[in-house]
């Protein structure tokens, strides 16, 4: 695996597929830098090396078409803040235009091209736009794992054109790790918590990780598909009813593999969607009717508490309540909270997906856990044992 340890960049233009796809407000303000400040140590050791950085990265869904309000020209000082380094833009991605600034580009320097995605070549894979991406560097360096699933023109097909001279950038690296540790080189007990709304959207990374855990935690939503399948009475509770066999299937296969799973035993009930409902406490499997549960009980937090202590490596993928809601956040945060503490006495934590990172950054578990994956699909397909294209490419 080619990292930027195995390139000195003196006097080289280093080609960085950036992911700086981040949230703007409505005077084009970044709300949050996390992915620009992720990619900050692979554009400095470019630059402390002696060479150049040509940045590229896509923001929003354009659709092949010029916006505006999707130029990346908005992010530019922010960039620069970030960076610590003054930031130079050019207003395309291809063309004379670009091809004279990055002929001008200096050792030190950084140049941002113009959204990719203003080209419908991109999202295609088209080898042509890639082809003209790759004149504007000496090494491509691949530091977006957030479109490492998609086998777009600069993830993937760019490589093609650097057979000797692609590597991954430190964060890409660093994800690629992060993973690996949870799925194949992580210390037992491994243990996977699992939440959100749906089994049928965590199917797939359940059936994959059932071979690489010791304890499987389901949180959240589909906990009630589990709970209803098992003749449990879930009231107004989000089920799947179509999917109750494959929950049952599920816990026949974690049986045979010996992996112990963990449902909640109690909940904490309400009788409205919202954050000023009745709530009371009950067990799982009998929820009255006109009541969901919205967040996890109190006899399940201790016992997920006690699993996840025990755990020396923890894969956190989903919240076990609705979150957002101040009322159903505890079982969340309690959750963080036990992944901390284990944390400091030695395991190893990766948080990935939406809405886990999301619940992480909100409640500030970012620091106390060993890695907060950056990219939600990519980190979903990985989980799930799939290839990614922009990781394949550079391995080839």
């Amino acid at each position: 695996m080619k990292t930027l340890e195995d390139f000195y960049f003196e006097d080289k233009k280093a080609l960085i597929r950036v992911d700086f796809n981040v949230p703007l407000d409505a005077e084009f303000n970044v709300t949050d830098t996390s992915r620009i400040e992720a990619a900050r140590p692979t554009i400095l050791k470019v630059l402390e090396d002696g060479g150049s950085a040509v940045l590229m990265s896509h923001l929003g869904r354009p659709k092949g078409t010029f916006n505006d309000d999707m130029s990346l020209k908005h992010i530019c000082n922010t960039v620069s803040d970030v960076i610590g380094v003054q930031v130079k833009f050019v207003e395309d991605c291809i063309g004379e235009k670009v091809e004279e600034a990055v002929a001008n580009l200096q050792s030190g320097e950084i140049l941002l091209l113009e959204n990719l995605r203003f080209y419908s070549e991109e999202t295609s894979g088209d080898s042509g736009f890639a082809e003209q991406l790759s004149k504007f560097g000496d090494i491509y360096v691949n530091d977006a794992f957030g479109t490492a699933h998609r086998a777009h023109a600069s993830t993937t097909i760019v490589a093609n054109y650097f057979p000797e001279s692609k590597c991954f950038g430190y964060l890409l690296a660093k994800e690629i790790k992060a993973i690996e540790k949870v799925m194949r080189t992580g210390e037992k007990p491994v243990t996977a918590i699992l939440g959100g709304a749906k089994v049928s959207s965590k199917i797939t990374i359940i059936e994959n990780i059932l071979d690489k855990v010791d304890h499987l935690i389901i949180g959240g939503g589909m906990t009630y598909t589990f709970v209803k399948a098992k003749g449990g009475q879930v009231g107004d509770s989000i089920c799947e009813d179509d999917k109750m066999e494959l929950a049952l299937d599920i816990l026949k296969q974690a049986e045979a593999k010996g992996v112990e799973v963990h449902i909640p035993i109690d909940v904490l009930a309400a009788d409205d969607f919202n954050n000023n409902a009745n709530t009371q406490t009950v067990a799982v499997d009998s929820i009255p009717d006109g009541w969901q549960g919205l967040d996890a009980g109190p006899a399940t937090l201790a016992h997920f508490k006690e699993v996840i202590l025990k755990s020396k490596t923890i894969l956190w993928n989903g919240p076990v309540g609705v979150f957002e809601m101040e009322s159903f956040a505890n079982g969340t945060i309690a959750v963080g909270h036990a992944i901390d503490e284990a944390t400091q006495n030695g395991a190893f934590s990766l948080v990935g997906g939406g809405d886990s990172v999301a619940a992480v950054k909100q409640f500030g578990f970012q620091d106390k856990v060993s890695y907060v994956s950056t990219g939600g699909g990519a980190m979903l397909e990985s989980l799930e044992g799939k290839t990614l294209p922009g990781i394949a490419a550079i391995l080839g």
